[in-house]
């Protein structure tokens, strides 16, 4: 039970609490209070000097992109210039590869030409070689036959064999002839296997030589192909390069195409504070205004030539909208930055905020007041124009307006001019 009891106490603070709450909340509407948060302070719009200023930062910024930009395609076009080299160095390398491979080609078809004429000759050697060797074995024979028999009856026989001593002369030149043929015969069979070993051997070189060009030729075609594929790293590379330099470029003139669109939009919002303040320097001048159901009001109360002048032109501006921050006349403006344009476009400057606009330029009474004087509130500010009447921008719902000057409690009531 105790618990129990507990938690309705807390209940009951709680309901309590958001009754209060809701009360306050109602109460400040319906009387049309309203009041700087320091989010409105922080959101109000910027001066013409702070517009210039944010204008030449963003043209600043706007044209260091734009070299930026410059300067990246500088050296992209430096990076597409050695892309263009090695694409032409690929190709110089592989036309010098396919010429290697057509000498390589060209060189198995020489080395394949020479072993058919190294077989052939090796054939003919082989054949040459059995000739030479086959005489040299018939002419031993014969030798042997006709001198290696020592028999002195053969001699004898041979000597007076028929013929008397020129019968046997006749045969010894038939037997030295055919000594003589025999030796001939087997010269010419040196000789001509001595020439064919020779051009074998030559055959053999210019094989060997043929071999070494085509293992050159390979070998030359080796060290293209390396360089090829080095140049192709190279080539990937700096493509890579050109792709982060097409990033890099494309985001710098995203950003300059932010800086621009910001720049025109601060540019144009400019001229329009510039044609405000030269309306308000034109009617400051001429001291003109357009006649509202105020105008008498301010004429007949007492007080300064300016501060009057510094009313009219305020309610001039009466039923335009209430905008937090703001510091248009004709677009919106907050009951500070109401206040400020005003003094502003008069040449008068002013703090922006409420808080310190209570401060500024010199206190008098409420019973003092004039038209022009700040009458300053807690969280508010509103300028007077006589008749106990006062023009601010009060409320989203209402914009810019006339009210009672005691509508809510007076803090303070500041005089600028």
């Amino acid at each position: 039970m105790k618990k129990t009891t507990a938690g309705r106490k807390v209940n009951n603070v709680k309901r309590r609490l958001v009754s209060a709450l809701l009360l306050a909340a109602v109460t400040l509407t319906a009387t049309g209070s309203v009041w700087e948060s320091p989010a409105e302070t922080v959101q109000a719009a910027p001066s013409m000097n702070e517009l210039q200023n944010s204008i030449n930062n963003h043209q600043n910024q706007l044209n260091n992109i734009n070299s930026q930009i410059n300067s990246l395609q500088d050296e992209q076009d430096l990076v597409q210039e050695k892309i263009d080299d090695l694409n032409a160095e690929i190709i110089n390398t592989m036309t010098s590869i396919g010429m290697k491979e057509d000498e390589i080609a060209e060189k198995e078809t020489e080395l394949s030409d020479k072993q058919v004429q190294i077989d052939q000759t090796q054939e003919e050697y082989n054949i040459a070689k059995a000739q030479e060797e086959k005489q040299h074995d018939d002419m031993i024979t014969r030798m042997r036959m006709m001198y290696e028999n020592d028999s002195s009856e053969n001699y004898v026989n041979l000597l007076f064999q028929g013929g008397g001593l020129s019968g046997m002369l006749n045969r010894m030149d038939f037997v030295e002839s055919v000594y003589e043929y025999d030796r001939q015969k087997l010269q010419e069979y040196e000789e001509t296997k001595e020439q064919v070993l020779a051009l074998w051997n030559q055959l053999e070189e210019e094989k060997t030589q043929l071999q070494a060009d085509k293992d050159q030729l390979e070998a030359d075609k080796a060290d293209l192909e390396s360089q090829k594929s080095e140049l192709d790293v190279m080539l990937a590379k700096k493509k890579q390069e050109s792709a982060n330099y097409d990033a890099e470029i494309k985001k710098a003139k995203q950003e300059a195409s932010v800086a621009k669109a910001l720049l025109q939009q601060e540019q144009k919002q400019l001229k329009q504070l510039q044609a405000q303040a030269q309306r308000g320097n034109t009617a400051a001048a001429t001291g003109s205004y357009t006649t509202t159901n105020y105008t008498s009001v301010i004429e007949n109360a007492s007080g300064s030539d300016m501060g009057k002048r510094l009313a009219k032109y305020a309610c001039q501006y009466i039923g335009n909208p209430y905008v937090a921050g703001g510091t248009s006349l004709t677009n919106g403006a907050d009951c500070s930055g109401f206040t400020f344009r005003i003094y502003s476009d008069f040449g008068y400057s002013i703090p922006r905020t409420s808080y310190e606009q209570r401060s500024c330029g010199t206190g008098v009474d409420y019973s003092s007041a004039q038209p022009g004087d700040l009458i300053c509130y807690d969280g508010h500010v509103a300028m007077y124009i006589g008749g106990g009447l006062i023009v601010h921008a009060s409320t989203q719902r209402t914009g810019i307006k006339v009210s009672n000057a005691n509508y809510r409690p007076i803090l303070a009531v500041r005089r600028v001019v």
